[in-house]
């Protein structure tokens, strides 16, 4: 990664530059710095917060123990199977809005055929960044992605967006015009066999509607949907950690949860995705 980013500072928009002495920092012309944490990752967020909750270093850890198993693994692939086409052969600059531990963002580092790549991972949550920190041509914020994104206009060929609030604005001022915005979110029937026994959050019906709508109004023109679905062979450790790592790991009790897992024991669950392709307009 070169020293000139297509970063921007978030108090003046300019463009910032990737310094490594005395120590890692983030600097713009108006002299705006950013010091890395010693885990690597990025806070701009310092002095001005968010109104919304960050996933703590416990939940953080299920996810990615969740991860790890590869229960996702053919979500990654599709997802970056679909990034072909959308940019040059040498080159794929990425943003993921809402990356969590990058899972998804390293796998597509990892699968891309291009020689350079500049990938840029947000997440209001400071543990996540801690392990998206440690991918590989990648710059890890703390941000808040309903916020303007610390990014140039039409810098990224990709803009990913996996179980992650949606800021459609952002995301087509970001993309370049052979660009493309991959969103993942629940199906109806994802984890249908556990949810409700487990006390995890429901999922809204026509999501994909009101989506494509929301993303049409923003000038992203909706090129396909695709429903992801397969079986998953859970042990009570992976019922846990799948409980425990989404927006309901904020309410449950770890004690309670695995008393419920124990209870329920080794589990065949539905794992269901709607994998939805956006292209820029205008």
């Amino acid at each position: 990664m070169s020293n000139s980013t297509t970063v921007l500072c978030p108090v003046c928009d300019q463009s910032l530059f990737l310094s490594t002495e005395p120590r890692r920092n983030l600097n713009c012309p108006d002299g705006h710095r950013f010091d890395a944490a010693k885990q690597g990752y990025f806070n701009f967020l310092t002095g001005r917060g968010t109104n919304f909750i960050e996933d703590t270093g416990p939940m953080v850890n299920a996810r990615e123990n969740f991860q790890n198993q590869g229960h996702y693994a053919p979500l990654a692939k599709e997802l970056s199977a679909s990034i072909a086409g959308h940019h040059p052969e040498n080159k794929l600059d990425v943003l993921d809005a809402g990356a969590g531990t990058g899972y998804y963002l390293g796998e597509m580092i990892a699968s891309a055929s291009a020689a350079e790549v500049d990938a840029l991972a947000l997440d209001i949550s400071r543990y996540a960044m801690r392990r998206a920190a440690k991918l590989p041509h990648t710059l890890a914020m703390v941000w808040d992605v309903w916020r303007r994104l610390p990014s140039a206009d039409q810098s990224r060929d990709v803009v990913l967006n996996c179980f992650a609030p949606h800021n459609p604005a952002e995301f087509h001022r970001v993309l370049r015009k052979r660009g493309i915005c991959l969103v993942v979110t629940a199906a109806q029937d994802h984890l249908q066999e556990i949810r409700e026994s487990l006390g995890m959050l429901g999922i809204a019906e026509n999501k994909e509607a009101s989506l494509i709508e929301k993303f049409g109004a923003a000038g992203l023109r909706h090129q396909q949907s695709t429903n992801l679905s397969y079986a998953m062979d859970l042990q009570t450790s992976d019922l846990f950690n799948l409980a425990f790592m989404g927006p309901a790991g904020h309410h449950l009790s770890p004690e309670v949860l695995r008393a419920k897992t124990d209870s329920l024991g080794a589990q065949r669950v539905n794992a269901s995705f709607g994998v939805h392709i956006f292209v820029r307009e205008g």
